[in-house]
C-alpha cells in the first residue's frame, strides 16, 4: 500500500500541510502522491505505479522512485516523465474491474482518456476534487477573472460614489422632512389656535342667543303692552264720541229750553203788561241751571278724556321707539351671528381645505419617497432583469411627474399677482372692450381711407402707395409669432418684478434636486423615457415658464408663452388673435 501527501497554500484540501517557510516558491504544489497509471498511447490493461504532483493548472507524474527524492531534498523535478494540462479538462470517477476506485481525464483535445486509479476512496475523492478545481484555471478564465476584477473595481468605486450621493440626498430629505416636522407642528399649532378661536366664537354666539332671546321676550311684552295701549285708546275714542255726542244733544237741548224760556218771558211780559202781575220764572231757571252745571261736568269728563287720551299716544309713542330700538338691536345681533356663523364656517372650511391639501403634499411626498428609495434600491441592486428595468421607469417617471406638478404649482403661485390683478380689472377691461369695437366698427369705413402710411416699415414708395397691400402687410405683422415673441423678450426684464426672487429659489432647488436624482438613472432608462444623456450641471431657472425639457435637453428650447396682458398691439388696433 501507499500514501499520498499534499503541500497547499490555497484553501483547497490537502492530504498533508507541509512548512511554507521550509520550502521554496516552486516547491509549492496543490497535491502530491502515488497513483494506479494506465498506458495512454496504446490500448492495454496494465497498470502501473508513478509518482504524480499537481502544480497550479497541470498533472507531472514522475517514477515512484521519485517521491523519496521530493520529500528529501524538498524540491520535484523538472523534467517529468509526462505532463497533462488540466484546464478545461473533466475529471470524473469510474469503475475498472481491477481499479475499483479509478478516475478519468477527457478533454476534446485529447485523443484518448486517461485513467488513473486510488488505492482508497478517500483518496480518490480528493484527487478528484483537486483535479477538477485545478481544471478551472485557464488563460480564458484568468482574462475572465481580470476583467471581472475590473469591472468589479469600477462598480465598487461607482456604488461608493452613489454611496455618497445616497449620503447627500439623505442629509437633504432629513433636513427636508425636519422643515416638514416643523410645519406640521405649526400646523398643530394653528390648528389648536384656531380650535380656540372657534370656541370663543361658540361662547359669543351663546352669548348673542341669549341677548337675542332676552330682547325677543322684551319685544313679545312691548308688543302686548302696545296692544293694551291700542285697546285703551280706542275705549277712550268711543268714550270721547259718546260724551262729544251727549254735549251736542244737552247744547240741543239748552237751546231749545232757552227758546222756551224766551218765548215763556215774552209771553209772560205780555201778560204781565195786561195784568201787572210779575211772572213765574223760577222753574226755568232752575232747569237751564242743571243743564249748564251737567254740561260743564260733561266738559271737564272731555278735558280728562283728552287727557289721558294724549298721555297714551306719548306712551303709545314711546313704545313704538323701544319697539323700534329693540328691533333694530335684535336685527343687529341677528347680523352680528350670520357673520360670525359665517366666518367660523370659513374658518373651518380653510382648515380644512388646509388640512387636505397638507395631506394630499404629504401623500404624494410620501409616494415619490418611495419611489426615489426604490429607484435607489434598483441602481444599487446587481441582478438586473426586464420586471425591474420596468419599475425603475415607472419610479422615474412618478419622480418627474412629482418635480413638474411643483414647478407648475411654483409658476402658478408667481403668476398669482397677474391672476389677481387681471380678476379684479377684468370687468372693466370688458367694457372698455365692447364700447371700442363698437367705436371701431362704426369707423372702419373710414379709418384705413384716413390713415397715412407708417414711416417705420422699410417699404417701397410703390408700396407705401398701395393702402390695402399695407394692411395686408400690418395684419401679418401684427399676427406673426415671432414678432409678438420678440417684443416679449424686450418686456419681459420689466415685468420682472411679477415673478419673485424665492419663486425663482424655489423652481432652482426643485430642479435641482430633479437633476440630482436622474442623474443616477441608467442610459436604458432614459432611452425608454425618450429623454436624452444628462447634461453636467442644471439649467438656471430664468423665468417660471421653465419646463423639465430644458433639464436635460429633452427636446428643442420651448417657446416663451406671451401673458395676455402683454400681447403686442397690432397696427389695426386688435390685440393679437384677441380681436373683437
Amino acid at each position: 500500500m501507499f500514501t499520498s501527501k499534499s503541500n497547499s497554500v490555497s484553501p483547497s484540501p490537502s492530504l498533508e500541510q507541509a512548512d511554507s517557510d521550509a520550502l521554496d516558491i516552486s516547491t509549492k504544489v496543490q497535491l502530491y502522491g502515488v497513483l494506479w497509471k494506465r498506458p495512454f498511447g496504446r490500448p492495454s490493461a496494465k497498470w502501473s505505479r508513478r509518482f504524480f504532483i499537481i502544480k497550479e493548472s497541470f498533472l507531472l507524474y514522475y517514477s515512484e522512485s521519485e517521491k523519496k527524492s521530493f520529500e528529501t531534498n524538498k524540491y520535484f523535478n523538472i523534467h517529468p516523465k509526462g505532463v497533462i494540462p488540466l484546464g478545461g479538462c473533466l475529471v470524473e470517477a469510474k469503475e475498472e474491474p481491477s481499479m475499483p476506485y479509478a478516475m478519468k481525464i477527457s478533454h476534446q483535445d485529447f485523443h484518448g482518456n486517461i485513467l488513473l486509479a486510488a488505492e482508497s476512496e478517500f483518496e480518490q475523492t480528493q484527487w478528484l476534487e483537486m483535479l477538477q478545481e485545478s481544471g478551472k484555471v485557464t488563460w480564458k478564465n484568468a482574462q475572465l477573472g481580470e476583467a471581472m476584477i475590473k469591472s468589479l473595481e469600477a462598480q465598487g468605486l461607482q456604488l461608493a460614489k452613489e454611496k455618497q450621493e445616497y449620503l447627500d440626498k439623505l442629509m437633504e430629505e432629513t433636513e427636508e422632512l425636519c422643515l416638514q416636522r416643523e410645519q406640521r407642528e405649526e400646523l398643530e399649532r394653528l390648528n389648536q389656535v384656531l380650535e380656540a378661536e372657534k370656541q370663543q366664537f361658540e361662547e359669543v354666539v351663546q352669548e348673542l342667543r341669549v341677548e337675542q332671546e332676552q330682547i325677543k321676550r322684551e319685544l313679545e311684552l312691548t308688543a302686548r303692552c302696545l296692544k293694551g295701549v291700542e285697546q285703551e285708546k280706542k275705549e277712550l275714542r268711543h268714550l270721547t264720541e259718546s260724551l262729544q255726542q251727549t254735549l251736542e244733544e244737552l247744547s240741543i237741548e239748552k237751546k231749545k229750553t232757552l227758546e222756551m224760556l224766551e218765548e215763556n218771558e215774552n209771553q209772560l211780559q205780555t201778560l204781565a203788561n195786561q195784568n201787572e202781575q210779575p211772572p213765574p220764572r223760577g222753574g226755568l231757571h232752575s232747569n237751564l241751571k242743571q243743564i249748564e252745571e251737567k254740561m260743564q261736568q260733561l266738559l271737564e269728563e272731555k278735558l280728562l278724556a283728552e287727557k289721558r287720551m294724549k298721555e297714551n299716544e306719548e306712551r303709545s309713542r314711546a313704545l313704538e321707539e323701544e319697539r323700534e330700538f329693540y328691533s333694530s338691536q335684535s336685527q343687529a345681533l341677528q347680523n352680528s351671528l350670520q357673520e360670525l356663523t359665517a366666518q367660523k364656517q370659513q374658518a373651518e372650511r380653510e382648515l380644512k381645505a388646509e388640512v387636505k391639501v397638507r395631506m394630499g403634499l404629504e401623500r404624494r411626498l410620501r409616494e415619490a419617497e418611495g419611489a426615489l428609495r426604490s429607484l435607489e434600491q434598483g441602481l444599487s441592486s446587481k441582478v438586473r432583469n426586464k420586471e425591474k428595468e420596468e419599475r425603475m421607469r415607472a419610479d422615474v417617471s412618478h419622480l418627474k411627474r412629482f418635480f413638474e406638478e411643483c414647478i407648475r404649482n411654483a409658476e402658478l403661485e408667481a403668476k398669482m399677482p397677474v391672476i389677481m390683478k387681471n380678476s379684479v380689472y377684468i370687468h372693466k377691461a370688458a367694457t372698455r372692450r365692447i364700447k371700442s369695437c363698437r367705436f371701431h366698427r362704426r369707423r372702419s369705413s373710414t379709418s384705413w381711407n384716413d390713415m397715412k402710411p407708417s414711416q417705420s416699415f422699410m417699404t417701397s414708395q410703390l408700396e407705401a402707395n398701395n393702402i390695402e397691400e399695407l394692411k395686408e402687410v400690418a395684419k401679418q405683422l401684427s399676427r406673426d409669432q415671432r414678432f409678438r415673441e420678440s417684443i416679449y423678450h424686450i418686456m419681459a426684464p420689466h415685468l420682472d418684478h411679477i415673478v419673485g426672487q424665492g419663486r425663482r429659489e424655489l423652481a432652482q432647488q426643485l430642479l435641482g434636486s430633479l437633476h440630482t436624482t436622474l442623474t443616477r438613472v441608467p442610459p436604458f432608462l432614459r432611452l425608454g423615457l425618450g429623454v436624452g444623456p444628462p447634461a453636467h450641471s442644471p439649467p438656471r431657472v430664468s423665468s417660471p415658464t421653465c419646463s423639465l425639457s430644458t433639464l436635460w435637453g429633452w427636446c428643442d428650447p420651448p417657446q416663451p408663452r406671451i401673458p395676455p396682458a402683454y400681447v403686442p398691439r397690432a397696427l389695426d388696433g386688435s390685440w393679437g388673435q384677441q380681436r373683437c
